[in-house]
């Protein structure tokens, strides 16, 4: 399993790039956290503490799009290091701003500066490796590797920003964020070698090459309905373990749901796959509906856990089947554009799923909320069925020779 891994690090400059990348996403899964637990300890109010982290994330999704263009036009080494710089100045401002209790206005101001200005790191690093690798099947293990960084992001940072945030100083955990994010992004952003040649505008704009939207636009709706899902669940196994007597352990639900992920991921780079991309795209999305079915029925913390787990299996390789056929389908001038549209989908989806889900935990209980996750992977199949790609885009190449150490599916 672990050769399809080593042969695309052993490219030069691959595994610096992917390293530092893990580093420099670190932020987006500690700033919303680091917010709410900055805003409460010092106004002590959880409904303030939310309204600042959600601008953050409305203006980081309303901006992505944009900043992916310009960085597909002049290049990552000249957008990155200016973006990162204002971001972190901002979310240096804002822990200022919420510490000397100014007025709100120009909190939420500068919450929405942050959320602009932080960087779609995911996206760059994806498009770094679509140009360093040339092989559709090592760029596949390339984005199962970032899949495996994503969920490793995501089960360390809210753990170390909430504990520097606790056992620290309420502003430590944001305070990491920034050495991260911008320490990752600038370390990133300096390795030129395998940076992708930017792409200007062309004067005459029908020589543009044109988005393949019969391919994204229902990406980015599989993404958003997957983001739902995801806000959805969590919010609901939160309440679902409180209503166990079990809150503290809500942490421990969903870090196996993400380790089911996370394994998924790392055996989906390592298996020569010969189904279509878009095939496994639509099986993905079915199974990400299918195994939230069960937790409406469970009463137990124990079985919970199992279930979550196994149904995390169904995530990664779902997201991956989606860049995958981004990438294969959106012209390289685009491509960190077009990734970006995936991205903003996934992240805008998650506040609208978490606030459904919260309405209905107050209205139904707990595991009646399951049904917000289960709408949000019916609507992701949907889309999957809509989602049309050129036949060249729809399938990896299969190898002339296949390694009997690896699996093949």
């Amino acid at each position: 399993m672990l050769g399809s891994y080593a042969r695309i690090l052993a490219h030069p400059g691959t595994a610096s790039f992917s390293a530092s990348g893990m580093v420099a996403r670190l932020p987006i899964s500690m700033v919303g956290l680091g917010i709410v637990l900055l805003v409460e300890a010092q106004s002590g109010s959880y409904g303030l503490a939310g309204a600042v982290s959600a601008v953050t994330l409305v203006a980081n999704a309303g901006f992505a799009i944009l900043q992916a263009r310009w960085t597909d036009r002049v290049g990552q080494s000249r957008v990155l290091p200016v973006a990162i710089s204002i971001w972190g100045v901002a979310l240096a401002s804002l822990m200022w701003s919420v510490e000397a209790e100014v007025a709100l206005p120009f909190t939420f101001a500068l919450a929405a500066v942050t959320g602009a200005a932080l960087p779609a790191v995911g996206s760059c690093v994806r498009a770094r490796w679509a140009h360093v690798l040339t092989d559709p099947g090592e760029r596949q293990t390339a984005f199962a590797l970032e899949a495996v960084a994503d969920e490793t992001v995501f089960m360390t940072g809210p753990i170390l920003v909430t504990l520097l945030a606790t056992a620290v100083h309420p502003v430590a955990g944001l305070s990491a964020a920034v050495l991260a994010g911008v320490g990752g992004t600038l370390l990133f952003s300096a390795q030129r070698r395998t940076e992708p040649p930017p792409h200007p505008r062309a004067v005459d704009r029908s020589t543009r090459p044109q988005m393949p939207w019969a391919t994204v636009a229902p990406l980015s709706v599989v993404c958003l309905a997957l983001g739902s899902l995801f806000g959805a669940a969590e919010v609901t196994t939160v309440a679902f373990s409180d209503e166990q007597g079990a809150t503290a352990y809500a942490g421990v639900l969903l870090a196996l749901w993400a380790a089911g992920s996370l394994i998924a991921g790392a055996i989906t780079g390592a298996v020569t796959w010969r189904r279509p991309v878009l095939q496994r795209l639509r099986i993905g999305a079915a199974a990400m509906a299918v195994t939230m079915v069960p937790l409406l029925l469970i009463d137990s913390m124990w079985v919970m856990g199992a279930v979550l787990f196994v149904a995390g299996f169904a995530i990664a390789p779902t997201l991956i089947a989606s860049i995958s056929l981004a990438e294969a389908t959106v012209p390289p001038a685009r491509l960190t554009e077009g990734l970006a549209f995936l991205q903003t989908g996934l992240v805008a989806g998650v506040a609208p799923g978490a606030a459904v889900a919260g309405l209905v935990v107050d209205a139904y209980g707990a595991s009646a909320a399951y049904v917000v996750s289960i709408g949000g992977g019916a609507l992701a199949l949907a889309a999957a069925l809509a989602t049309r790609a050129r036949v060249g885009a729809t399938t990896s190449p299969v190898p002339q020779t296949v390694n009997s150490s690896e699996p093949v599916a």
